[in-house]
């Protein structure tokens, strides 16, 4: 197991943002999302939400894969487990972001708490960030999974407004696209 966590954990990393509401909202309605900071700009939290046509278990297979990470999240340049649980009920990971060469590399470590197929929450251990918590939820609805997806963070450090935007307005819900496409087609039954 591990864990799809990276972007929107940059995504409340960038303290420069300036609240404009415009830019919150997901710029299509298949994805909600919703962003706040605090009044400093100095930490935030984040929620997005996708419905899938995928049995939770297909859509927890990729959200706990780090090689499935790497290829859906924009700017994820390193996803290594470095401990694991006997029970297989917690893991710690290494994220290195790389999302411009005018920000420096990120680089953090999580403790991911599993509760298959249901949950994974995370707590940063380590790393460039100061705060980061967060969560994946997946509820069965028929033949769908709803995935919610929060974080909240406080990063300790300044990023430019264009990334702010870039994230939010195209980012998170290529995230969340290709996290659905890759569950739809995976669920598929085979000819």
């Amino acid at each position: 197991m591990r864990t799809l966590f990276p972007l929107a954990a940059f995504l409340v990393a960038c303290p420069a943002y300036a609240g404009d509401p415009a830019a919150e909202a997901a710029p299509s309605s298949d994805i909600q999302i919703s962003v706040s900071l605090d009044s400093a700009e100095q930490s935030g939290s984040a929620s997005a939400t996708v419905t899938i046509h995928a049995p939770r278990e297909e859509v927890w297979k990729l959200i706990t894969s780090c090689p499935e990470s790497v290829k859906m999240v924009p700017g994820l340049e390193v996803c290594d487990v470095l401990e694991t649980a006997p029970d297989q009920t917690w893991q710690k990971i290494r994220h290195v972001m790389n999302y411009s060469w005018y920000v420096p590399k990120i680089t953090y470590v999580i403790r991911a708490i599993y509760d298959p197929p249901s949950k994974v929450s995370i707590e940063r251990v380590a790393g460039d960030l100061r705060t980061l918590r967060g969560s994946w939820e997946l509820q069965s609805n028929g033949d769908y999974t709803i995935a919610h997806y929060s974080v909240d963070l406080a990063p300790g450090f300044w990023v430019p407004h264009w990334i702010v935007r870039t994230v939010l307005r195209k980012d998170l819900p290529k995230m969340l696209r290709a996290l659905r496409s890759r569950a739809e087609a995976g669920s598929k039954p085979s000819p």
